[in-house]
């Protein structure tokens, strides 16, 4: 569902699409990435939404078994109703992790918005020789090189979003979106992590370690408690709170997956590298364009303004109306001209599956569509057609084809939903053949006669 301007429509007399300027939707709802979002678009998720229940079951479980079986019971174990401050720390711990982790997955992280058409080719000025009947194959470059502090770097055209990406830029297969400064995309928040919400994802894994520290060192205080209460050795005194030996295992588990991540990700922050970048060995044999230094690099993430979105999800945009097919005798063909379409109520055979050229010029269409009236629904196409139209079961004997065409079961078929690209090429076809088809219906009516 996208965010860039819908392309524009110009309409004609045949009922082409045309953009309905008062039928009006708002951008998350006509968005083209694989984005899910909530609130009316004021929070945007990734389509991975649902793994994010499962990080917070994760985190507020243990927290919950923490606060009932080991947090409460250490309350009245310290004087001045110090105890007190443990089930404090916990609870605020725990909502400053989950708030980070909201921010991380539930805002944009640095998508680019797409364009509606592919950037104009440079140095292009709409004319080139070619040779007679030929078409200027114009393509954009794939890459392009541009200056960062000094050094050149290459940034890649990106076929979806039909723009070139800005550097530390690139495409997220999940998502379906190109992402500023992309790192990785992260299951665990089901969300992006890029230019807009790295810090929190950053602050996240490091609030998380904090958290799973915190419960494994009061679990082996509780434990101590009870040693000194009671007099039991370690493993009696283990015995006696199996829910302290769970909480020590799951922490001591989880805090080498989180501690991990902090550690990396510091390591990245000092270097200025994304995941992405170090994954890709990129800068291992040149220079990093974006290294500033260690304390300017940390600065650069924690302290340095957070650049606003892009994308206004809310904003309201006029429509895209789908594209209108047209009808002519002889069988369905789909507007876009690459998946069959079957029509089961007239037991129709789908229609092949065969690209046609585009018809650039929307005059055609209308002239064609002038044809069609004058001709009751119906348009003289030359035999040329056959490479676009499915051949019929019944020799047409080289008399071009009918009007009305028989069908292998021996009756009149119906009609044919063909699109105003197939018709353009149709008539242009038929135009540029026209001296061809004449002399094989001259020919044709001399061997009748």
């Amino acid at each position: 569902m996208n965010v860039g301007p819908p392309s524009s429509f110009r309409a004609s007399d045949s009922g082409a699409g045309a953009v309905d300027k008062s039928v009006l939707v708002r951008t998350y709802q006509a968005w083209k990435g694989s984005n899910i979002f909530c609130l009316q678009g004021r929070l945007v998720f990734g389509p991975d939404v649902r793994s994010l229940f499962f990080t917070i079951f994760l985190i507020v479980v243990p927290v919950v078994v923490f606060c009932i079986f080991v947090a409460r019971k250490l309350m009245d174990d310290f004087p001045h109703d110090s105890g007190i401050s443990i089930m404090v720390l916990i609870v605020a711990l725990t909502l400053f992790d989950l708030i980070l982790l909201l921010l991380t997955s539930g805002r944009d992280p640095g998508i680019i918005a797409r364009n509606a058409n592919p950037p104009e080719l440079e140095g292009y000025e709409g004319s080139t020789e070619v040779g007679p009947g030929q078409t200027p194959q114009l393509r954009l470059p794939r890459t392009r090189d541009v200056i960062v502090n000094g050094i050149t770097v290459k940034i890649k055209y990106c076929d979806t979003c039909m723009l070139y990406r800005p550097p530390r830029c690139s495409h997220c297969s999940i998502c379906n979106n190109c992402v500023e400064k992309f790192d990785h995309h992260c299951p665990w928040v089901g969300q992006c992590i890029g230019l807009r919400n790295y810090r929190f994802f950053f602050m996240f894994v490091f609030s998380s370690t904090v958290l799973c520290l915190y419960v494994h060192a009061f679990c082996w205080v509780y434990i101590k408690r009870i040693m000194n209460g009671e007099g039991l050795s370690i493993w009696k005194a283990m015995a006696k709170t199996p829910a302290s030996i769970v909480l020590l295992v799951y922490t001591f588990i989880s805090v080498w997956f989180v501690g991990g991540l902090t550690v990396f990700h510091t390591y990245l922050i000092s270097t200025n590298q994304s995941t992405y970048e170090n994954f890709r060995y990129r800068y291992d044999q040149r220079d990093n364009p974006y290294n500033k230094g260690v304390i300017k690099n940390f600065i650069e993430v924690f302290c340095t303004r957070i650049p606003p979105s892009k994308n206004n999800f809310r904003a309201k945009i006029p429509k895209e109306p789908a594209i209108q097919s047209r009808r002519i005798t002889g069988g369905y063909v789909s507007p876009t001209l690459r998946k069959p379409v079957t029509d089961i109520e007239m037991g129709r055979k789908p229609v092949w599956d065969e690209a046609v050229g585009d018809a650039d010029d929307h005059e055609e269409i209308v002239r064609n569509d002038n044809r069609l009236d004058k001709h009751g629904g119906s348009v003289e196409l030359s035999p040329d057609l056959s490479r676009i139209l499915p051949p019929e079961p019944e020799s047409t004997e080289g008399r071009g084809i009918s009007h009305t065409r028989r069908s292998s079961w021996g009756r009149k078929s119906g009609s044919w939903d063909i699109s105003p690209e197939v018709i353009a090429a149709a008539v242009g076809e038929s135009k540029r053949n026209d001296n061809l088809t004449n002399e094989i219906n001259n020919r044709a009516n001399y061997k009748s006669t």
